[in-house]
C-alpha cells in the first residue's frame, strides 16, 4: 500500500529533476520518452572567477512530477494500492507472544487505520516516522539534522550546450550554489541551495539580475496552476540519520538523510536505498521475522554501497573556507574535464598548485578537491 499525503503523486516538485544514465544502469531503469525532457552531457562548475570546468557524464533532466507518477503507476501495475490524500499521525506498535508483529497505523483519510507488518517512510525531509516512532527510553527514533533551502524559477528562451551550469558563487549561495538546468522547448530551472535560508529567494533574483538570465521570462511550471512562479523546499544535509531501521521500519530518500553533501543530489540515493528496503521488507516478511535486528541488513547494504559521507563533508566545509579567490585558483588547476582526472591527473593538480600557492596545501585543500571527485555519478552524485 502506498499513502501520499498530498492530492497528486510527484507535485510539488523540490529538486532540479536531473539524474545521469550511471544512476539510470544501477537502478535498471528504462525511462518512457514522456518523463524525459531533455537528454544532457554533464556537469559544467563554475567557479567565482568564471573558470569552467566540465565533468562529462551522460544522463537527463526529467519531467520529475511525471517521474514519479510514472514510478507509482509501476508500483501499482505491480500490485500495489494508492491512496492520494492520506496523512500518517500515529504508529502503534503491535505484538504477539511477545515478539514485534507490525505497526497500526493512524492517520486522516479513508483507509485508516492501517495494519502494516513494515513500514517504509520516503516522506522526504519532513522524516515523519522519525518524529512518530519513539525509542525504548521515549526518545525519538531521530533528531531532525540540519537543513539547506532550496528554491528555483522556470525561465524561458534559455541557451544551453546540454551541460547543467553549477555555480559555486559563495556571494549569492551560502555553503551551497546556483545552477542553470536545461529542459525541452528552451525552458531551464534555475536555482539555488544555500544555508541563508532567510535571504534565499533575495539571493536567487540578485543572481539572476547580474547574470545572461536578467531579461528572460519567468514562468509556473506546468504542474503549477497558480502563485509565485518559484518553487522549491528545504534539502537535509547534517548526513544519514543514526538510525535508519527499527523493528518493522525503515527510512529511505531524504527520510532517512540520504542526499550527496557538495551539490545536494539524492534522487539516485533515494531510489537505489527503496530497492534495498524493498528487497529486505520482503524478505523479513517471508521469513515471517519483522524485527530491527532482521531489518539490520538493510543498513549494512547502503552503508557498503553509498559514498562516504564524512570524507565528502569535510571536503565541502574545506573548499567553503577558501576565499573566492584561492577557490579560483584551485579551479584553474583542474583540467577543463575533470571525468579524466585519475591518478596522474590528480598529482598534476597538486604539482600546479604546489607551484601557483603553496599557501593553501595549509587550507586543506586536497580534501575539497576530493568532495568533487565524490560528488560524480558513479558516487551517488547525480
Amino acid at each position: 500500500m502506498l499513502i501520499e499525503d498530498h492530492p497528486a503523486i510527484g507535485t510539488p516538485v523540490h529538486c532540479g529533476e536531473c539524474i545521469s544514465d550511471i544512476a539510470c544502469d544501477n537502478l535498471e531503469l528504462e525511462l518512457p520518452e514522456h518523463v524525459i525532457s531533455m537528454r544532457v552531457h554533464g556537469i559544467r562548475v563554475v567557479f567565482p572567477d568564471g573558470t569552467e570546468k566540465c565533468l562529462t557524464e551522460e544522463g537527463y533532466v526529467l519531467e520529475k512530477h511525471l517521474f514519479e507518477r510514472w514510478i507509482a503507476e509501476e508500483a501499482v501495475e505491480a500490485g500495489a494500492s494508492m491512496h492520494l490524500g492520506h496523512k500518517l499521525s500515529s504508529m502503534e506498535r503491535l505484538e504477539e507472544d511477545g515478539r514485534f508483529a507490525g505497526w497500526l497505523c493512524d492517520g486522516k483519510g479513508d483507509e485508516f487505520p492501517i495494519r502494516a507488518k513494515v513500514v517504509i517512510d520516503a516522506s522526504g525531509v519532513a522524516a515523519v516516522c522519525s518524529k512518530i516512532v519513539r525509542q525504548s527510553n521515549d526518545e525519538p527514533l531521530n533528531e531532525m539534522g540540519k537543513v539547506v533551502a532550496g528554491m528555483q524559477y522556470e525561465l524561458l528562451e534559455v541557451p544551453t550546450d546540454g551541460y547543467l551550469d553549477f555555480y559555486i558563487w559563495p556571494k549569492y549561495a551560502e555553503k551551497g550554489y546556483l545552477w542553470m538546468i536545461p529542459k525541452c522547448d528552451g525552458r531551464a530551472n534555475v536555482g539555488l541551495v544555500t544555508e541563508d535560508r532567510p535571504r534565499a529567494k533575495k539571493a536567487l533574483d540578485e543572481f539572476i539580475d547580474i547574470t545572461h538570465f536578467k531579461e528572460l521570462e519567468q514562468v509556473r511550471p506546468p504542474w503549477k496552476a497558480k502563485g509565485s512562479p518559484a518553487f522549491g523546499g528545504t534539502i537535509p544535509i547534517s548526513g544519514p540519520f543514526e538510525n535508519t531501521h527499527h523493528d518493522g521500519l525503515m527510512l529511505v530518500g531524504d527520510a532517512a538523510g540520504f542526499t550527496s553533501p557538495l551539490f545536494e543530489g539524492g534522487s539516485h540515493l533515494a531510489l537505489k536505498s527503496a530497492v534495498y528496503a524493498a528487497d529486505t521488507a520482503a524478505a523479513a516478511i517471508e521469513e515471517g521475522d519483522l524485527s530491527a535486528e532482521r531489518l539490520s541488513e538493510y543498513s549494512r547494504l547502503w552503508k557498503d554501497e553509498f559514498p562516504p559521507y564524512d570524507k565528502i563533508l569535510r571536503g565541502k566545509n574545506a573548499l567553503f573556507e577558501l576565499t573566492d579567490d584561492e577557490m579560483s585558483v584551485m579551479a584553474r588547476c583542474f583540467p577543463d574535464e575533470m571525468a579524466d582526472m585519475g591518478i596522474s591527473g590528480k598529482a598534476l593538480v597538486g604539482l600546479r598548485l604546489l607551484v601557483r600557492r603553496p599557501g593553501l596545501y595549509f587550507k586543506r585543500i586536497v580534501p575539497a578537491m576530493l568532495a568533487f571527485g565524490y560528488s560524480r555519478a558513479r558516487y551517488y552524485g547525480w
